[in-house]
């Protein structure tokens, strides 16, 4: 029983006895740790270095500088000078080619424009011929119906339908001339019909042809117009060509050294 409390006061003490000395490490750290801040000042307003004027601590940016004041001077010095006279003549000789693209231009779509005419007068013609064609066609039926209908009002007459039931046998002939006279009127009504068909067919036709050949009237004095307007400026660009050749002056032969 002695033994086991010499041994729980040993531990006891050993274990306090480590206790205080990791305290006391504990402790020692913090203390450094503080120094270590407290020694380290802390910059609050940093000072700005600002060169003097007569500091030559970068004497390579200064030969740097020179070289390229030197170098932009030498460039100004070398740039050529341009003459008013060259400047003209280009200025001319732009406003020449300008001249001369805008009258192409302009050319060109004339021409597209007569192209287009073109196209629509050939358009025109062949609508112009089938209408007429078929005119020919309505005026060929009409004068076959026509004819038709002229034999029908022959055969209508009473003598005439008499001596077509003449050779037909039958104890009531005046029922067979009736019968007759109504297959004849049916047939009449129905070529009438056909004819007033064909008028009214006639007629439509009539005013498309005439509006047709109009338009392709208009055409053709139109694109004759252009033509002849081509031709006058033709005429003019050559004159004008002419008169700028002969105004120019020649000049005069240098004479020859002799030997």
């Amino acid at each position: 029983m002695a033994k086991y409390s010499m041994r729980k006061l040993v531990g006891g003490a050993l274990a306090l006895f480590l206790i205080a000395g990791f305290m006391l490490v504990d402790s020692s750290a913090q203390k450094r740790r503080r120094k270590r801040r407290a020694s380290a000042p802390r910059i609050t307003n940093p000072a700005i270095y600002q060169p003097s004027a007569n500091d030559n601590a970068n004497p390579a940016g200064d030969a740097n500088t020179s070289e390229n004041a030197n170098s932009q001077g030498n460039t100004q010095n070398t740039k050529p000078s341009q003459d008013p006279e060259e400047m003209k003549r280009t200025i001319r000789s732009l406003s020449s080619q300008v001249d001369r693209l805008s009258d192409k231009l302009g050319q060109m779509q004339e021409e597209q424009r007569s192209l287009v005419d073109l196209e629509r007068l050939s358009r025109g013609e062949q609508r112009s011929a089938q209408l007429h064609a078929e005119m020919r066609d309505v005026q060929a039926k009409e004068a076959e119906l026509q004819a038709r209908l002229e034999d029908i009002n022959y055969a209508l007459k009473p003598e005439n339908i008499e001596r077509a039931t003449a050779g037909v046998g039958s104890t009531h002939p005046e029922e067979v001339r009736e019968q007759r006279r109504k297959q004849l009127e049916s047939e009449k009504q129905r070529v009438q019909g056909q004819l007033d068909h064909l008028a009214a067919s006639r007629a439509s036709l009539e005013q498309a042809i005439a509006a047709s050949e109009s338009e392709v009237d208009r055409l053709r004095k139109k694109l004759d117009a252009a033509d002849q307007a081509a031709i006058e400026n033709a005429k003019r660009k050559a004159q004008a060509e002419g008169s700028s050749q002969t105004s120019q002056p020649y000049a005069s032969p240098k004479p020859t050294p002799g030997p």
